[in-house]
């Protein structure tokens, strides 16, 4: 069998066995033009999820459209929304109509549901982040589909355009939230349906546009393929591929498909090549995930080629002695950025001391004229809190 077939069948194997499923509908699936639900797309995934919870998996839907489905209810769907208080408000008025047309939809085919609101807290806290993992496993093993969505009333987060390359929030769409709790509660697959059948590759000679059908690594040109947010989405396909990333580091196949497409998610979950698959490429243990992509970066330090060198092709921990600058504060516990002394991130990890003790010890090595020898004995990041980057 020649190397792409066996990927192929990796694919179906992978996705058929998937027994714990993260299903993420954008803006442009769950809205019609008018700001109203547009059922014609959504009842065909209703009954797909209620069949594959019959059948025994478990599923989280990650739900976008309570702006706009606030919008089309306040007559402002024709309307630019320029400020943030009046896309909160909007939300906070879509929220309620989305839940009521998902009790109406799902209790046709007896499914229960549950409203879960979150906030980047309730993944950049450590405390908060197991709670919420706890809280959803409890959902889930009552039989109850947990419909989740950013709180968009308090939050304003996912409503900032924010670019990729420059976010500091735990999530800001409903892509990467998506993503984070696929990772949370250690699922299979994800599915991220919206208008485009997939990861769409340059026109060729003929005009016309080639769909991706399997990525094992996202590489930059892959990266270069994706346009920005759609027109009635915040995401777009570069946030997508970025949950792609996440869930392939994280030991999940991801899946890019069109919502409208017909029977998508059986058709998925039937082992069939749609849209565009991501295939796993290693399995973080829980906090390490969590610390790679979740958790809020409080500070940030520069080490020296010493300490790249140990902690990337060794297993050391990272000691006072090998930093060479402290460039935020932070507190103990906190998750801090590790870079090079070209200023690139390579690692994050939890500190076990504040900034200042950790300055004190680096004004020591500093009187010393540069000797480790005061500094040597503390360790600012144990080994099991730190971890290497390779971003998606």
């Amino acid at each position: 069998m020649r190397e792409n077939e066996k990927s192929e069948a990796g694919r179906e194997k992978r996705l058929k066995a998937a027994r714990r499923l993260v299903i993420k509908v954008g803006t442009s699936t769950v809205t019609g033009t008018e700001g109203e639900l547009c059922r014609a797309w959504m009842e065909p995934i209703v009954r797909s999820i209620a069949s594959l919870m019959k059948g025994g998996r478990q599923v989280v839907l990650v739900s976008s459209g309570a702006v706009g489905l606030g919008r089309g209810w306040l007559g402002l769907h024709r309307s630019r929304l320029s400020d943030m208080v009046t896309k909160q408000a909007c939300a906070a008025v879509g929220q309620s109509l989305l839940m009521d047309a998902y009790k109406d939809l799902f209790s046709t085919w007896g499914v229960k549901i549950a409203q879960v609101l979150l906030t980047e807290e309730d993944f950049t806290n450590w405390r908060r982040y197991s709670n919420l993992r706890q809280t959803m496993e409890k959902l889930l093993g009552f039989g109850v589909l947990p419909i989740v969505n950013e709180n968009d009333t308090v939050s304003t987060a996912e409503l900032e355009s924010i670019a990729p390359e420059t976010r500091t929030a735990a999530f800001s769409d409903n892509d990467r939230l998506a993503a984070l709790v696929m990772s949370g509660l250690e699922a299979e697959a994800l599915v991220l349906l919206t208008n485009v059948d997939g990861l769409l590759q340059q026109k060729s000679a003929d005009g016309k546009l080639k769909i991706i059908s399997l990525v094992e690594e996202i590489t930059p040109e892959l990266k270069a393929l994706a346009s920005g947010p759609s027109a009635s989405g915040r995401g777009g396909m570069r946030t997508k591929l970025e949950a792609a990333g996440i869930a392939m580091n994280c030991g999940g196949t991801a899946v890019i498909a069109n919502g409208q497409t017909e029977n998508v998610v059986d058709r998925i979950f039937a082992g069939e090549t749609i849209g565009t698959a991501f295939l796993p490429v290693k399995r973080m243990k829980g906090k390490r995930r969590w610390i790679a992509y979740a958790a809020d970066v409080r500070g940030r330090v520069v080490v020296d080629p010493g300490a790249f060198r140990a902690l990337t092709q060794g297993k050391a921990s990272l000691l006072a002695s090998g930093i060479t600058r402290i460039e935020t504060h932070f507190a103990s516990a906190d998750v801090v950025s590790i870079v090079d002394g070209a200023g690139r991130e390579f690692a994050r990890g939890i500190a076990n001391c504040d900034s200042s003790e950790a300055a004190k010890v680096l004004g020591m090595k500093e009187n010393d004229g540069g000797k480790r020898g005061t500094a040597s004995s503390c360790v600012l990041v144990t080994r099991d809190n730190i971890v290497l980057l390779n971003k998606p």
